[in-house]
């Protein structure tokens, strides 16, 4: 499946003009990287492929339309699967959550 081009614009709108701010087509989907580490993606499955702390992955997956990312069939702690906020304010505040932890790792 292709990802949303309209969800790649919905967060293009909000992450552009970050600094080392680079968009790469990544898992089926469009990645938002900062510094070369993945913050954001418009999932090629629907949704945000979100980067965040793997500390906090329990607190936010309790969080309305959040889920655990899964890959091989294991739970990827620090990757979550989200449902496209419909609302501008939840919508930005998911996306500050990974943009925020991209910018604290290591540029790459």
């Amino acid at each position: 499946m292709a990802y949303d081009e309209h969800l790649a614009e919905r967060i293009r709108e909000i992450v552009a003009g970050e600094p080392g701010l680079v968009e790469k087509r990544m898992f089926g989907g469009l990645a938002f990287l900062i510094n070369g580490n993945m913050a954001v993606a418009a999932s090629g499955g629907g949704g945000l492929l979100l980067r965040v702390d793997p500390a906090k992955t329990e607190e936010l997956v309790a969080l309305p339309g959040a889920q655990p990312f899964v890959m091989r069939g294991k739970a990827m702690a620090g990757w979550l699967l989200v449902d496209e906020p419909e609302d501008d304010g939840s919508f930005a505040a998911w996306l500050a959550r990974g943009v925020g932890y991209a910018k604290v790792l290591k540029p790459k």
